[in-house]
């Protein structure tokens, strides 16, 4: 898969107003502020196509990319706590109709802050993933503002607190660095091709 070609496409506030699913599509979940549109960036080495905001809850939408032969999703962020219950009433209405449209989704890779526990929202999307079948990788965002000690730690507890995951499932990931954007990668590639 060609990483360095990736374009914008379109965005989607509802769920009717999705496309077909005529190609393979990853997408990317998460927690609002967590560095999904920053993981985008750098995987597919573009410094600016996902738009990277300071304030939580940009994104509002479903943003369609393509890439070599698929779609990269970036799906919108929950848990914010201000967003108003109309607004997250849309989101839930949107997310549902995403998943349970038996659109070809063979891979959501999940968002983690690495620096703290998985929220109560994040364990329901992983609960969600897990019983619903979806094969998912998790990336542990934001590794490069720990230091060695906090990082080795961090790492520990998440395996512990994910432990029906294999430890090559759970990436580390820094925005800034790259690492293990490689690593990451491999996963896409792997149920693109």
């Amino acid at each position: 898969m060609n990483f360095q070609k990736l374009d914008y496409t379109a965005s989607y506030g509802t769920f009717a107003q999705l496309p077909p699913s005529n190609l393979p599509e990853i997408a990317f979940s998460g927690r609002s502020n967590v560095g999904k549109s920053s993981l985008i960036n750098k995987l597919f080495t573009k410094k600016a196509l996902a738009r990277v905001s300071s304030r939580p809850g940009k994104t509002v939408t479903i943003n369609f990319y393509e890439a070599d032969k698929s779609w990269m999703v970036d799906l919108p962020g929950y848990g914010y706590a201000k967003t108003s219950n109309k607004e997250k009433m849309r989101w839930a209405e949107l997310m549902e109709g995403y998943f349970h449209s038996e659109r070809n989704i063979p891979l959501v890779v999940q968002l983690l802050d690495m620096r703290h526990k998985p929220t109560a929202d994040d364990v329901t999307m992983l609960s969600f993933l897990q019983e619903t079948g979806y094969d998912f990788v998790v990336a542990l965002t934001k590794s490069d503002k720990l230091n060695k000690t906090e990082f080795a730690n961090c790492l520990q507890q998440m395996r512990e607190a994910l432990p029906f995951l294999p430890e090559e499932r759970i990436i580390p990931f820094s925005a800034k660095s790259g690492d293990g954007a490689d690593a990451l990668r491999k996963v896409i590639e792997s149920y693109i091709d």
